[in-house]
């Protein structure tokens, strides 16, 4: 068991790999899908059960609307069923849910729901689970630009830490963790202005296969890298 001082805060997560784990089934990708929520549901009970108290992951894009037609849609319909068939059970062990990412883009019925999961667990004090859908991380910084100078912010008052409040994760710290299954080495636009000095790990595991010996040793390996944040200590000791 890892020391609590070695527990990352908050876990980002790309779950990616969830089409070739269909594919290897010879099934249509929609099955992958619907695995890798189950995946997630086991994963945030793993999160909660280690001590985790943010948990950040990468649901849908902006850039997967590309994807066929076919397999948006069943995105979609998915999200509805797994808010039906799971958010009671999130609600109950204290999970709060936060949905990041543009909702203009995306069907009233989809924003019903994710209202819903949102209102009800909204006063949870558990792991706060981020769900970010139709969100990019490029996105996230013209939006958070756009709000801040709504606010009233002059120019001179915008930095960083300004504008961090205008983030869509501002109800969270900046990850510590990134875990990105399926064998890709790259963030694909998530979470870029968050991830400044964040740790990756990078899994060969399609997501819908990751458990709990996958988290472990990710969380392994994080707890045994010194972490730097560009300061002077960190470069005077390298």
């Amino acid at each position: 068991m890892q020391s609590p001082d070695t527990v990352p805060r908050h876990v980002a997560i790309v779950m990616d790999g969830n089409g070739r784990w269909a594919k290897k089934r010879y099934l249509p990708r929609f099955f992958g899908h619907k695995a890798g929520v189950d995946t997630l549901v086991r994963v945030i009970d793993s999160c909660r059960s280690r001590g985790i108290r943010y948990l950040t992951v990468y649901a849908f894009s902006s850039e997967n609307w590309r994807r066929p037609e076919d397999e948006v849609s069943g995105l979609m319909g998915l999200v509805i069923v797994a808010v039906t068939k799971y958010l009671a059970k999130l609600a109950g062990d204290g999970v709060r849910i936060v949905i990041i990412g543009d909702r203009e883009s995306v069907s009233d019925r989809l924003r019903k729901a994710w209202d819903e999961a949102e209102a009800l667990t909204r006063d949870n004090t558990g792991l706060t689970l981020s769900v970010a859908f139709n969100y990019g991380g490029r996105w996230d910084i013209v939006q958070a630009c756009r709000r801040a100078v709504a606010a009233g912010l002059r120019e001179d008052q915008i930095d960083e830490q300004s504008l961090s409040r205008f983030m869509a994760t501002a109800h969270a710290p900046d990850p510590d963790l990134l875990i990105r299954t399926g064998g890709e080495m790259r963030i694909s636009n998530f979470l870029l202005w968050q991830m400044a000095y964040t740790e990756m790990v990078f899994s060969d595991c399609l997501w819908p296969d990751f458990g709990e010996a996958e988290l472990d040793q990710a969380l392994a390996s994080f707890a045994g890298r010194e972490r730097r944040f560009g300061d002077v200590g960190a470069m005077a000791a390298r």
